[in-house]
């Protein structure tokens, strides 16, 4: 960042904060992509349920930074980042709730298992096998990085980009 960008996104807080959160927000979703395309883990119930928020907010971030832009009245950013940190801090719960059923403190969701059905032959047991959902565990964590998982590093994300947006929408009207 140059001395002149720094300046303008001290001047411009609103801005910086919904264009952090939307970046922020698109990186994550990407990422996740990512893993599940390029790496090759499949997300499980729980794990697509935590993109949603990023779905919401990022097009409400951009929404946001186009407000300040435009310079519509200030209630119209500033709710606009409200509602990013809402939306930010829930993704950081469904990350808890994750990491918490990965960790088992708690059990998980009843989506995060196959049917519980019982093969009464072999041949029944193979075509189960061939022909059932492929359910991924929720409580099973399938990557780890520095001790955690995806989930884990959800919650900081999503908390980190819930602060900024909170963190801008405080911040007096946004100087010229």
């Amino acid at each position: 960042m140059t001395v002149a960008s720094l300046t303008i996104a001290c001047r411009r807080p609103w801005l910086s904060a919904a264009l952090i959160v939307g970046l922020g927000a698109t990186a994550t979703i990407l990422g996740a992509y990512f893993f599940q395309y390029v790496i090759g883990l499949a997300p499980c119930p729980l794990c697509l349920e935590q993109r949603v928020p990023y779905y919401i907010a990022i097009p409400l971030a951009f929404a946001t930074a186009l407000s300040a832009v435009l310079r519509l009245p200030p209630l119209v950013t500033r709710v606009g980042l409200l509602a990013l940190a809402l939306v930010m801090a829930w993704g950081a719960g469904l990350g808890v709730y994750h990491a918490g059923a990965e960790w088992g403190f708690w059990q998980g969701p009843t989506s995060c298992s196959a049917p519980a059905t019982l093969a009464r032959t072999p041949g029944d047991l193979l075509r189960q096998l061939q022909t059932g959902p492929r359910v991924v565990d929720c409580t099973v964590a399938a990557w780890r990085f520095l001790g955690l998982s995806l989930a884990g590093w959800n919650v900081l994300i999503a908390s980190f980009l819930s602060i900024v947006a909170l963190a801008g929408a405080t911040r007096p009207r946004e100087q010229a």
